[in-house]
């Protein structure tokens, strides 16, 4: 391990802050992760400043609103033509006091993470996230990380970019293993642990799995998530990403790391030394710490999250992962021990099959059906040692179309 690559998420590499409050930039701003952290930086105006904001477009009187309450310089929209609409917003708002600058287009979110500041959130659902990732490293810009997918997609590519500790991770997870790893040296691990609820549908076998409705799938135990998440999380595909996240970030093997379900999702993970023990980070379910983390380490911020109340009396269980009625966790292993596209296709195909399904146009257990498919006619993937973006775009292009491919064939019967 002591010969081994800079992890990209190291908890004892962190850049000095800057005086006065910390200037960062939201991407995602109208999402569950942006808002959340737009209310933290409200919270906290002695320690934050948001210079800029990017969303989709599909909220633009919310993304008005925040960027008017934050008094940000600019504002990023993905979807171009939203901008006209998000200049009428914002004029609405702002009366005669001068507009933020206004972006918009496929690239304005990679524009505005490359923009001055400290550090920047990449909050974006999905792989379109990896351009904004790569555009905030190249940068030099502390990158908070909760698109986890960029990192899934582009792997190689992000390594190639970041320098060591310049990535804090926010899914809850990965934050979990970001605050336990600085208890020890990398030499120090023996086992990363990644704990997951189960979902809804933890104790049930393959066979009782081929039923389930969209709602069912949607009624996640413990969590509030939006619905692709939410069904990644019901499939456990979300838990083999955060595997696959988990050595790109931490550069430890596969074969060491492990998922463990624990329903009460009160421990987020755990590390595993090798002196025998172990540490687990837990609070009650909540992202308020994990965004906390990201945007103020190596500081922690008062009351970021709810903490437990130990006066009260709790159980706190664990089991073994069913890999015979979730085997999304093995199959991004295999992919993410293939490298290069390979992950790509799998994120992609996912993406694609997860849509099928919540359009009611596929069953749930075809979703993983689909996509073992999709990833063994892939094949052999490009070599990650000399992966380009195209490689990645090409290889998504095609998952995705191959997977729409099948999931009509399938609604066809």
């Amino acid at each position: 391990m002591t010969d081994s690559p800079a992890p990209l998420a190291d908890p004892h590499l962190v850049f000095d802050p800057s005086d006065g409050p910390k200037d960062v930039v939201i991407l995602g701003s109208t999402g569950s992760i942006g808002t959340q952290a737009i209310d933290l930086v409200l919270r906290n105006p002695d320690r934050f400043r948001v210079t800029a904001l990017s969303a989709a477009g599909g909220r633009v009187d919310l993304l008005a609103e925040q960027a008017h309450r934050l008094r940000v310089r600019t504002v990023a929209v993905a979807r171009a033509d939203k901008a006209a609409e998000l200049r009428e917003a914002l004029a609405a708002r702002y009366g005669a006091e001068p507009l933020p600058e206004v972006l918009a287009g496929p690239d304005a979110a990679a524009e505005v993470a490359a923009s001055p500041c400290h550090t920047v959130l990449n909050g974006i659902t999905g792989s379109i996230g990896l351009a904004p990732t790569l555009a905030a490293l190249e940068a030099g810009r502390t990158l908070a990380l909760a698109n986890k997918e960029s990192l899934i997609v582009g792997g190689p590519l992000v390594k190639a970019v970041a320098k060591p500790g310049q990535i804090i991770p926010v899914d809850s997870e990965h934050a979990a293993l970001f605050q336990a790893l600085a208890a020890g040296t990398r030499a120090d691990v023996r086992k990363l642990v990644v704990t997951a609820s189960g979902g809804p549908f933890r104790g049930r076998t393959k066979a009782e799995l081929a039923d389930v409705t969209v709602q069912d799938a949607l009624a996640h135990p413990t969590w509030a998530m939006g619905p692709v998440i939410t069904v990644n999380s019901a499939t456990l595909v979300n838990k083999g990403l955060e595997v696959i996240e988990a050595h790109l970030l931490y550069d430890i093997p596969f074969d060491r790391i492990e998922v463990v379900v624990h329903p009460q999702s009160y421990v987020h993970s755990m590390v595993e030394f090798t002196d025998g023990s172990t540490l687990a980070q837990a609070t009650p379910p909540d992202m308020g710490g994990p965004i906390a983390i990201g945007l103020g380490w190596p500081e922690r911020i008062p009351d970021a999250a709810p903490a437990f109340d130990w006066s009260k009396a709790s159980a706190w269980e664990f089991f073994p992962l069913d890999n015979d009625a979730f085997p999304s966790v093995n199959l991004a292993r295999h992919v993410g021990e293939l490298g290069g596209t390979a992950p790509a296709v799998f994120n992609a195909a996912n993406e694609e099959c997860v849509e099928a399904f919540l359009a009611g146009r596929l069953p749930f257990t075809a979703v993983m059906d689909t996509v073992v498919r999709v990833v063994e006619e892939h094949g052999t993937p490009s070599a990650g040692t000399s992966l380009t973006l195209p490689d990645v775009l090409e290889a998504e292009t095609w998952a995705r179309a191959r997977a729409r491919e099948l999931t009509s064939a399938e609604a066809r019967g």
